[in-house]
């Protein structure tokens, strides 16, 4: 019997021992300060220098937005410019009379031989040697993207119609004006007679240039203009225009003058209209639109 409590009372013994060795509940759920510890020390700690910038101020991001808009919209209105920068050179930096005198060239057999009859013709070389006189074309001077847009510079210019450039001779000071035209057989209002409004056209711009120099900023806008046809104007011939400014007062100028046949040397004319006009220059024409 003693020996079988000796032996009980160790399995007891040894069963505490062996069951006081696992830990408790308490000691599972209460950390281990050194085991806790160890496995924190382990963990990678953050750099401050790595860490994401604040964003930027409301105030910040308004300009950044506001300078791209500035930037895209000055490389489209550049782009879009672009094409209009010739027509504004040209406007800036008009063609001098002399340099008008070389800009056209003839294109068909037609032209050249008006050309040619009007540059040899004998009234272009007195004129040409007359003093104070300044021979242009000044339907050239107008830049040539907005010459579609343009009756005499343009719409009628051109084989059929007024087949080559006028020629054209002003006296200094807005005194006189002779201008030489060929008008085909395109411009016809009876068949074979050149159109009674061309010739009102040609009458209102040609005294209108005559005066120009007169006039203050060198340009003026019809108030009237009186028209008598004398004969008829036949198709496919050289006429020319003459005119002379009667009298200037202030923003007014009056012109008068008259479309006639070109004759050679000792011939008559035949007179085929005649005008009167009075040409005011706008108060607010300082700037011009062209020459």
């Amino acid at each position: 019997m003693l020996a079988a409590r000796i032996r009980v009372g160790a399995l007891v013994r040894g069963g505490r021992q062996r069951f006081t060795a696992y830990p408790t509940i308490n000691q599972i759920l209460r950390p281990n300060p050194l085991l806790s510890n160890r496995f924190v020390s382990t963990l990678p700690t953050a750099d401050p220098s790595l860490s994401p910038p604040p964003p930027p101020s409301l105030l910040r991001r308004a300009a950044t937005v506001i300078a791209l808009g500035l930037v895209f919209t000055s490389l489209g209105v550049a782009m879009a410019a672009a094409p209009a920068a010739p027509i504004v050179n040209e406007l800036l930096n008009p063609p001098t009379d002399e340099e008008t005198l070389t800009m056209f060239e003839p294109e068909t057999d037609h032209q050249r031989e008006v050309e040619e009859f009007i540059n040899n013709h004998p009234l272009t070389k007195e004129l040409r040697n007359k003093e104070g006189f300044y021979e242009s074309r000044p339907h050239l001077k107008i830049p040539a993207p907005y010459r579609a847009y343009n009756l005499t510079g343009g719409t009628l210019l051109g084989p059929g119609r007024v087949v080559v450039p006028p020629v054209t001779f002003v006296e200094a000071g807005g005194k006189s004006l002779v201008a030489i035209s060929y008008l085909g057989h395109e411009l016809c209002g009876h068949p074979g007679i050149v159109h009674g409004g061309l010739l009102a056209t040609m009458l209102d711009e040609g005294l209108a240039r005559c005066c120009f120099a007169a006039l203050p900023h060198k340009v003026g806008l019809t108030a009237s203009l009186n028209i008598n046809y004398r004969a008829p104007a036949p198709a496919d011939s050289y006429v020319v225009l003459r005119a002379t400014t009667t009298k200037v007062e202030g923003r007014k100028a009056w012109v008068e003058g008259r479309i006639e046949t070109l004759v050679g040397e000792g011939e008559t004319p035949v007179v085929l209209a005649e005008a009167t006009a009075l040409f005011v220059s706008p108060k607010h024409a300082a700037v011009r639109i062209y020459p």
